[in-house]
């Protein structure tokens, strides 16, 4: 039992180094910043009504990273910029920007050899940014569904909207 423990801790650390470098210096340099991480399963538990087109929306996502980071303290105007110039430094390409909900949307894909490998989506508001860095791939037009299913995961959700009221305080 101590064997597999072990093993499982190990496992899951190596996974959380496979993120973007510049989402693990987001989350250091904001401190007070949540992070959640999904895998595959994770993800379909919280497709609580059992939609099959969410099962295929989420069929690619190998894990997923989400973290929110509150605006208000430390954030200056020019380091979303930077933010931005640090995730292309690492070979994410911007694809789309959109909004939705009064948030803006910037996705970006990290591809080799033609095949999507990565994916980041950056919600930006004025009191908040929130980052879906993803290991594997969804369809762009399908981005929002993902993040709406998210925030209305009962707990999940939960946890989102307390983090937006704090940030509006």
């Amino acid at each position: 039992m101590r064997y597999i423990l072990i093993l499982l801790m190990a496992a899951t650390l190596q996974s959380a180094y496979a993120q973007s470098a510049t989402t693990e210096a987001l989350q250091k340099k904001y401190s007070d910043s949540r992070a959640f991480y999904f895998y595959n399963n994770t993800l379909r538990m919280l497709n609580q009504t059992e939609d099959k087109d969410f099962d295929a929306l989420i069929k690619d996502i190998e894990k997923m990273k989400f973290l929110m980071i509150d605006k208000r303290k430390d954030f200056a105007a020019t380091d979303y910029k930077k933010i931005i110039t640090n995730y292309k430094s690492e070979s994410f390409e911007e694809m789309m920007s959109s909004r939705h909900q009064g948030k803006n949307f910037d996705i970006f894909v990290k591809e080799k050899d033609g095949d999507t490998k990565g994916m980041l989506v950056l919600i930006n508001d004025s009191t908040s940014l929130f980052v879906l860095d993803i290991v594997g791939k969804i369809a762009m037009d399908k981005v929002t569904k993902l993040y709406s299913t998210i925030g209305e995961s009962s707990e999940f959700g939960k946890r989102i909207q307390d983090f937006t009221r704090k940030s509006e305080k």
